[in-house]
């Protein structure tokens, strides 16, 4: 009994800090105002869902957090994999735990930190990158505000960030394989790249399943925080997603109804992607998180 009585802080926050909060998502079914309150504002129904749908501006805010995060997905989700299982060929211990340290360091610090940093570097007139190519005689290139980079500045500035924070849950998850498959493998003939292969690979494959499911159900969150802070109205064209749109139309125009709607719609579909990769993963590779 007293086991179960440890539960109750914990059960108290989550129901304070997480469902009590959910009341306001009837917010999105209503024409909010800041006067009336939640209760007395009028009830317009599904209103705020039909104008979200018949919006062009939130066909092309959907269309870049798409495109954003999938392209994280394709580009980053293998690199920590990789990053692991090369730090796990290191024999030098010394030398792995200060390469672990470097790529793992800058998870540690804040997107604003950051975006301060590559603000420097990028910047097109006196910008560390720009000044080298100045030097070798080539034009100076406005990372930023150019629309045609700016996708690629958001996947290069996520993956300096989280490969190697990321690679550690792969580092762990290898630390667990079997040593008797590699002994095994080694009497077989097998080289350090065939026992990475068919030892290493196989013996990590459930955990990065879980992962890459639930990297699918945060496809809608395309690095809120990150695009915020980096993007300018030059780039909303190819870097406005659903987060900042929200936060453009809740905080900014002061839409809350809306704003809101356009949250549970982003929880929805989440939530769906995170079933279907479930499904899909359970069906194709026989492994799932239930």
């Amino acid at each position: 009994m007293d086991l179960y009585l440890l539960l109750v802080p914990g059960l108290i926050l989550l129901l304070v800090f997480k469902y009590v909060p959910m009341y306001g998502i009837i917010i999105a079914f209503k024409d909010f105002d800041l006067n009336a309150g939640i209760l007395g504002s009028k009830w317009v129904g599904l209103y705020n869902f039909r104008r979200l749908i018949e919006s062009a501006s939130f066909g092309v805010v959907f269309k870049n957090t798409l495109i954003i995060s999938f392209y994280k997905i394709i580009i980053l989700f293998p690199i920590p994999i990789i990053v692991a299982l090369l730090m796990n060929e290191m024999k030098r211990m010394h030398f792995k735990k200060f390469i672990q340290t470097i790529i793992t360091l800058p998870h540690f610090l804040s997107w604003v930190v950051l975006t301060g940093l590559f603000v420097n570097i990028l910047a097109f007139s006196g910008g560390f990158v720009n000044e080298v190519l100045n030097m070798f005689g080539l034009d100076s290139i406005s990372f930023l505000t150019n629309p045609k980079m700016f996708r690629g500045v958001l996947v290069f500035t996520s993956g300096w960030k989280e490969v190697g924070w990321s690679a550690i849950i792969y580092i762990a998850a290898i630390a667990g394989v079997d040593q008797e498959q590699y002994e095994a493998a080694y009497i077989d003939g097998a080289g350090r790249f065939k026992q990475m292969l068919h030892v290493t690979l196989p013996g990590i494959s459930s955990t990065i399943i879980v992962l890459l499911v639930l990297r699918l159900g945060g496809v809608l969150e395309a690095g809120t925080e990150q695009i915020l802070l980096l993007y300018s109205p030059t780039v909303y064209s190819v870097g406005d997603v659903i987060g900042t749109y929200v936060y453009r139309m809740g905080l900014g125009e002061m839409q809350y109804s809306y704003a809101t709607a356009v949250g549970i719609f982003n929880s929805v579909v989440g939530f769906i992607l995170v079933i279907c990769g479930n499904l899909a993963s359970k069906k194709i590779t026989g492994k799932s998180i239930w």
